[in-house]
């Protein structure tokens, strides 16, 4: 089982499937992963399994580092698509998020006027007013969700807070009032007795019902991608992709589909 821990706070740039160039922002240590979710599908393999011993990176320092490496992409004549928040765990839940967003979009508008700032969140501090208002100032705000089984949502993503409320969670991305990307994985397989098959009517109709409800400007759905800490788990076809996201159009809701 191979995983990727991320450098911090600056890494990339990466070639996105959705994004495009992508300069990536990991607000999480730089020797570990610290998430809201413990995913069976994470490419930063399990919580348990990488512990850091570093601390998360400053606001000052995201925003000297982030000031360095658009400065040295100018001078060679790179320009990112995007300014990426992902890495190792939950970006939201940086205590000094809200900051660092207003620092990022200033840097942005100064050395990489053309460049997006996309955040990619499990959804879980949406509760928190601070991270909710940040988000509304990027230009894409990408939330997950996967499901509205609980079940499921304990199976596969693992909540690490026994206080999760997907209906909470539901409320919250309806109140972005369109301002917000939904990224939905698929796949298969069997883990814990449990089937991790998504795909069929019983999870892709309830949760269909839910984007209708939440109306994002768009959904990307994509299945696995890269070695997953379980090996058991398998990815979704193309046809089973296309076919939900065939539905989602039929809504009025752009929709995308990575294999």
């Amino acid at each position: 089982m191979s995983t990727i821990i991320y450098p911090s706070p600056i890494f990339g740039p990466v070639h996105s499937r959705r994004l495009g160039l992508s300069l990536g922002i990991n607000l999480m240590p730089a020797d570990g992963k610290v998430c809201t979710f413990d995913c069976i599908y994470c490419e930063c393999g399990f919580n348990a399994s990488h512990r850091p011993k570093l601390p998360r990176p400053t606001r000052e320092e995201v925003a000297t580092r982030l000031h360095e490496t658009l400065t040295a992409m100018a001078e060679r004549g790179e320009r990112p698509d995007v300014l990426t928040f992902a890495g190792n765990g939950e970006p939201t839940a940086h205590p000094d998020f809200a900051g660092i967003i207003a620092d990022t979009i200033r840097l942005r508008d100064r050395l990489a006027p053309s460049a997006k700032v996309s955040v990619l969140s499990n959804a879980t501090m949406l509760h928190r007013k601070e991270v909710r208002e940040a988000l509304l100032l990027v230009d894409n705000n990408i939330q997950k969700l996967d499901t509205v089984d609980i079940d499921y949502i304990r199976l596969i993503d693992r909540p690490v807070s026994p206080a999760y409320n997907v209906e909470d969670v539901i409320a919250h991305l309806k109140a972005f009032d369109g301002h917000v990307i939904i990224q939905s994985m698929f796949m298969k397989g069997v883990i814990d007795n449990g089937d991790c098959d998504n795909t069929g009517d019983r999870y892709v109709l309830p949760w269909l019902e839910a984007v209708k409800a939440i109306r994002p400007r768009e959904v990307m759905i994509y299945t696995i991608d890269r070695e997953t800490p379980d090996p058991r788990l398998r990815k979704a076809t193309p046809e089973e992709l296309n076919l939900i996201r065939d539905r989602v159009v039929r809504e009025g809701i752009p929709c995308t589909a990575s294999y």
